[in-house]
């Protein structure tokens, strides 16, 4: 059970750090730009969650096969976020629903 959480927050860890560039927040948000502070903030989400899926793994396995099974969440994880984004982007919406529309598009005019 704590391998399949790991791998849903490693899912959500890299859909953050791609969400982070603003080719991908324009596929998911009808914003055109990604504000930097919000671009910071979904970095450092994107990283905590990946070492909260190292830090579940860890919890599992030994040292050794937890950093494989990290690693290959890792790699499932990156094409998860990948594929999603080239069929249907939308879907990632939930991971940046908490981000209101007012804040991105007033933070993109002040710059």
């Amino acid at each position: 059970m704590l391998l399949f959480i790991a791998l849903l927050i490693s899912i959500a860890g890299a859909g953050f750090l791609a969400l982070s560039m603003d080719v991908h927040w324009a596929q998911v948000r009808a914003d055109a730009h990604c504000p930097q502070q919000v671009a910071r903030l979904l970095r450092v989400l994107g990283a905590a969650c990946l070492a909260g899926s190292l830090v579940l793994c860890l919890r599992v396995d030994h040292v050794s096969m937890a950093s494989l099974v990290w690693f290959m969440t890792l790699a499932s994880s990156a094409l998860v976020v990948t594929f999603t984004l080239s069929w249907r982007p939308r879907w990632l919406a939930p991971l940046v629903a908490w981000i209101p529309a007012a804040t991105a598009t007033s933070s993109s005019s002040e710059k």
